[in-house]
């Protein structure tokens, strides 16, 4: 399937907006293509951009206040009555704060609550490793019945957003705070549990889930000047996994790489070392949080100092291709 690309996706001029404001556009959307959608809010209505759905809905919308764990149960119970609930607020409070209640009500029961975590990861910058959630991906793919979205921009987020709505499961949705890179168009696919081949490539398989992955498009574009051929998968479906296109790379490729702006333990890097694991043994490389909290920075020189921005991920991952030979099935 082709992915279209934004034209200035690899520009010093591409597109900026938050993965948030796009989720707070399909959110509406969903609003009016769905008398059911109701949203709930832990006192964050701007911040995590359901102040558009509450001022189009305001019949629908109930501000819970700082009260994620009752945020939840609250959903939980309208979900039971019939309702679609999504309810928002940092990742840090919910799923960080609120996880025996999503466990309880909401997954051991199958209901279908709609958990948005905003500010997720080191975008929240200064505010520090209390409020850097970098925990939530491995946190809520352990959750049976739980779908887990990671929007790569913030079109993506507003297709995702309108996606969960319509799936009938208990979904999660991580969302960043700042202004990231617009690389996908309105015409590019997104299905929940689909991953996509933005470039093709022989030499490495790139896999980035969120943000991450405009910035293994630009690790490419890079590594092609050196002669490398690096395949980019954007996978912004974390659970399910799309095994099928992951294994079809990685059989090409021989060698795979992930990166992802959350802990490597039970996130993406994770779910991908149990598929290779259990289906196609080939080395690995994974690139993320390596058990370290975050800390209070600038944005940049965040992702910097943990290996997150192209300037480090470029020679860290020539560095494995040149020490790491290719793994063909049957050697």
């Amino acid at each position: 399937m082709t992915y279209p690309l934004a034209d200035n996706a690899y520009g010093d001029d591409v597109t900026l907006e938050p993965t948030r404001a796009g989720y707070g556009r399909g959110l509406r959307a969903a609003g009016e293509a769905n008398p059911a959608v109701v949203g709930l809010c832990a006192d964050l209505t701007e911040s995590t951009q359901m102040h558009l759905f509450k001022e189009a809905f305001p019949e629908r919308f109930i501000q819970i206040g700082i009260a994620e764990q009752n945020l939840i149960t609250v959903a939980s119970g309208l979900a039971h009555a019939g309702k679609i609930p999504f309810t928002s607020s940092y990742a840090a409070f919910s799923p960080g704060r609120s996880w025996e209640q999503i466990k309880t009500t909401v997954c051991l029961n199958e209901q279908p609550v709609k958990i948005i975590g905003s500010h997720a990861g080191l975008y929240t910058g200064a505010d520090g490793a209390t409020h850097q959630m970098l925990e939530d991906i491995a946190l809520m793919r352990v959750l049976p019945h739980m779908v887990v979205v990671v929007p790569g921009d913030s079109i993506e987020a507003e297709k995702a957003t309108r996606a969960i709505a319509e799936n009938g499961q208990p979904s999660y949705l991580r969302l960043a705070r700042e202004k990231t890179p617009v690389f996908s168009t309105e015409e590019s696919p997104f299905e929940i549990g689909k991953a996509y081949v933005l470039r093709e490539g022989y030499d490495v398989t790139l896999i980035g889930t969120g943000t991450m992955t405009h910035k293994l498009l630009l690790v490419a574009a890079k590594l092609a000047t050196e002669g490398l051929n690096a395949e980019v998968i954007h996978a912004p479906t974390i659970k399910p996994l799309d095994e099928a296109t992951i294994l079809d790379s990685v059989r090409k490729t021989g060698r795979v790489v992930t990166a992802e702006e959350a802990q490597i333990a039970g996130g993406l890097g994770g779910a991908v070392a149990e598929l290779l694991g259990e289906k196609l043994p080939t080395p690995l490389h994974r690139i993320g949080m390596r058990d370290h909290f975050g800390e209070s920075g600038a944005q940049a020189d965040l992702f910097d100092h943990f290996g997150l921005s192209p300037g480090k991920l470029t020679p860290s991952i020539k560095q494995f291709i040149d020490q790491t030979p290719k793994y063909h099935q049957g050697f």
